[in-house]
């Protein structure tokens, strides 16, 4: 795994944060230090997409990034048949699974697709997946692709959402700011590297509170949503379509 020191030296002028070819090589280690329980996530959304599979339907994983979950996922299923469908937006990630998948078993069970997430086309899903991915996303645009998913989805079938996300009380949302800035420190960041990671993802990572998230599943028509995990400013929630 290499490790993550993209912002360890002064940048004269920060640029927007993207999920280039510089950012996927040292991804996981990004990951592992940057968000809470991250790996204990991927594992129970792994366990919680085979539970809720159904045969004959697909599995999506909007921004897939390097493929951490699809990964898992294969282990979870084990020689059950699947079909999942992989999507983001960035090359260099999409490279990355790729030469994994070409060394997982069931791999060959997962598609990839390079191309934007608001335009994928989805049908008879069982389980979509959008993992810290819809905070990137305009916020007019959120609200049209989880009604999609929601359309998409077979009685029965989940929504798996985490994010990245804010309290509607402006100091709970310091405290909570505070206590993740002190798990990044605990992980080896510098405050430079926090600061100018922060400014990189300024007005490119866009957190809503947790009632906001609620009220578009509910809107979508999600009848039973659950948070399943939630660490200060990062939630995961299960959205179910009724049966």
């Amino acid at each position: 795994m290499t490790k993550d020191t993209i912002f360890s030296r002064p940048w004269d002028k920060v640029a927007p944060f993207e999920f280039n070819a510089q950012v996927a090589e040292v991804f996981d280690d990004m990951l592992g230090r940057s968000v809470p329980f991250y790996r204990e996530s991927i594992v129970r959304q792994a366990q919680l997409a085979a539970r809720f599979y159904q045969d004959g339907t697909r599995i999506y994983d909007l921004g897939c990034s390097n493929g951490n979950l699809g990964l898992t996922l294969c282990r979870q299923m084990g020689e059950r048949d699947f079909s999942m469908v992989a999507v983001d937006n960035s090359q260099p990630m999409l490279d990355t699974y790729r030469q994994r998948l070409n060394d997982t078993a069931g791999g060959q069970r997962i598609i990839l697709e390079h191309g934007d997430i608001r335009l994928v086309a989805m049908e008879r899903a069982s389980v979509v997946i959008v993992n810290l991915t819809l905070q990137f996303l305009p916020r007019a645009d959120r609200d049209a692709l989880v009604r999609r998913i929601y359309q998409a989805l077979v009685p029965g079938g989940v929504l798996l959402l985490t994010e990245k996300v804010v309290h509607e009380d402006a100091v709970l949302t310091e405290l909570e700011q505070e206590f993740y800035y002190r798990f990044k420190e605990e992980n080896g960041y510098s405050r430079m590297e926090i600061s100018q990671k922060r400014e990189a993802l300024e007005n490119v990572l866009i957190p809503e509170t947790l009632e906001a998230h609620g009220r578009r599943l509910r809107q979508a028509g999600f009848g039973a949503v659950e948070i399943w995990l939630k660490w200060f400013n990062f939630a995961a929630l299960l959205a179910q379509k009724d049966v």
